[in-house]
């Protein structure tokens, strides 16, 4: 066997933690472990070592596993660039466009690619964790399906189903997931995992004896809620506007830094700022609308999927023009891959929204033409005196540079990004994970908006952060999972004879 699959009632129940928590776990206990999402949607991605993209939850729950990510990992990834269409990469590669009707007729090809890189991973560790997409209990898409009931059907795998309780109604959701599914998927179905309790666990015993009872199945765990846990969110909107992102603590100096970011309809790798939220007094916050730039000492433009469009909504709801008045004002300004093409002069896009020419900002002396060739690239260099490295995910080409300072300067000597304080721009995702670097940008933040009573922490390590909130994922599954459970369904698969709930639509 070797293998399991974590589903969730809903999108957001925890899946993508639950996963890396149990793939810490086994880890720790020696085990050679991969993690595996089939299919993901989501425009959180990270390029993997081995030339590709895949989603981000996949590459931290590699981190859990402590091997390299790769395009294995998750063999289908969906970025949505509009509410109707998404690009398609498998394997780490672009393969087109798809609305979600079409996608459909490729599914039948893309489960056996699926099923077989699934089967080469499992030849080649201990374990596989395997993630599942939404809920199994999608009926509408079952007959297609390749990231839930499909695949554990496909191969064989015992399912977990993960509720949370936070959002109230989890029997019902837990019930009602299963009663959905016909007889051969209940089949499959070993039993359910409780996420984000709050309170005492006694409370939950008598809901828990009902539920095994009308189900046959037990909950293998009841996991609380953690407050710790903030970091890499599959999904930006998990971070509520105006929120502060994470647990900042109190500042070195005297004052705070204050942060924001607009959330951009359609933003992609969101996560870029959650380095800058694990620096005490440093306080990040996604915003939507202008007056929350009021008060901010930086803003940093975050990435999009859709360039173009979201620079349209930054117009329409006003941000625009509350980022120009923050730049006039001497205030600074980063922009990070699309915020970065949002900050130009002007943008030609035949390629991701087919709009031709339009302007950008006019913060940064640049003109920007996509490429119909996605860059891919995991580079490495210096910036502001400091060595570092990241990934480049983008369309995005900058054509012509003006009178711009470099922001990175690359070991050929070659100009990425670039300077004209107090507006700053890359393509790189991921720079603000480099310590030293990041150290160094927050002192020439502070300074540019007179916070002079601010100094950054030299002991904050954004690699050990994550790693704590890794260890702290492994602590919560050894305490709160029936271990001694979920290793025999890892080794044996779904007890046989389960029963199947009975349901009636009459």
């Amino acid at each position: 066997m070797n293998a399991v699959l974590v589903a969730g009632t809903t999108s957001d129940a925890g899946k993508s933690v639950v996963t890396a928590g149990i793939c810490r776990w086994l880890a720790r206990g020696g085990a050679r472990v991969a993690p595996f999402k089939a299919q993901n949607m989501s425009n959180n991605s990270v390029v993997t070592p081995d030339g590709g993209e895949i989603g981000r939850a996949q590459a931290v729950q590699a981190a859990a596993c402590g091997v390299e990510p790769s395009v294995r990992f998750n063999p289908v990834l969906l970025k949505p660039g509009s509410d109707r269409s998404s690009q398609v990469v498998v394997l780490g590669q672009v393969s087109g466009e798809v609305t979600a009707m079409s996608y459909r007729a490729r599914k039948a090809t893309l489960l056996d690619t699926v099923v077989s890189t699934l089967e080469d991973l499992r030849a080649e560790y201990d374990y596989v964790v395997c993630e599942g997409a939404g809920s199994p209990a999608e009926i509408n898409l079952r007959a297609n399906d390749i990231a839930n009931m499909g695949l554990a059907q496909a191969a064989g795998l015992p399912v977990l189903v993960v509720g949370d309780i936070d959002r109230g109604g989890v029997f019902a959701q837990l019930f009602g997931t299963l009663a959905l599914l016909d007889p051969a998927d209940q089949a499959l179905v070993a039993g359910f995992l409780i996420n984000k309790f709050r309170g005492d666990p006694a409370l939950l015993e008598p809901g828990l004896d009902q539920l095994r009872a009308l189900t046959g199945r037990p909950v293998h765990g009841v996991l609380p809620w953690a407050e710790e846990l903030w970091l890499d969110a599959e999904d930006s909107l998990s971070y509520v506007a105006d929120g502060v992102i994470g647990r900042p603590a109190p500042p070195k100096g005297g004052q705070w830094l204050r942060v924001a970011v607009p959330r951009l309809p359609r933003i992609s790798n969101a996560t870029d700022v959650e380095a800058l939220a694990a620096e005490p007094g440093v306080a990040v916050r996604f915003v939507t609308e202008p007056s929350r730039l009021a008060d901010a000492d930086l803003v940093v433009l975050p990435g999009s999927k859709s360039t173009v469009a979201d620079l349209a909504w930054l117009r329409s709801s006003g941000l625009a023009e509350a980022i120009r008045v923050h730049a006039r004002a001497g205030l600074p300004v980063v922009g990070i891959c699309g915020g970065f093409q949002m900050l130009a002069r002007r943008i030609v896009d035949e390629v991701e929204s087919g709009a031709g020419a339009v302007d950008g900002l006019g913060l940064l002396d640049l003109e920007i033409e996509f490429a119909p060739h996605k860059t891919l690239a995991r580079p490495r260099g210096e910036a502001f005196g400091e060595p570092v490295e990241g990934y480049e995910i983008h369309h995005g080409v900058a054509v012509r540079r003006g009178d711009l300072t470099p922001l990175v300067t690359l070991p050929d000597g070659r100009a990425e990004g670039g300077i004209a304080e107090p507006v700053l721009g890359t393509h790189w995702h991921g720079l603000f994970e480099n310590n030293a670097f990041r150290r160094a940008f927050l002192r020439w933040a502070a300074r540019r908006a007179g916070r002079d009573g601010f100094e950054p922490a030299d002991d904050t390590d954004f690699a050990e952060v994550r790693a704590g909130q890794l260890d702290l994922l492994g602590d919560l599954v050894e305490k709160h999972l029936d271990t001694d459970a979920l290793r025999r369904l890892l080794d044996h698969g779904a007890p046989a004879g389960l029963p199947a709930v009975v349901h009636s639509f009459n």
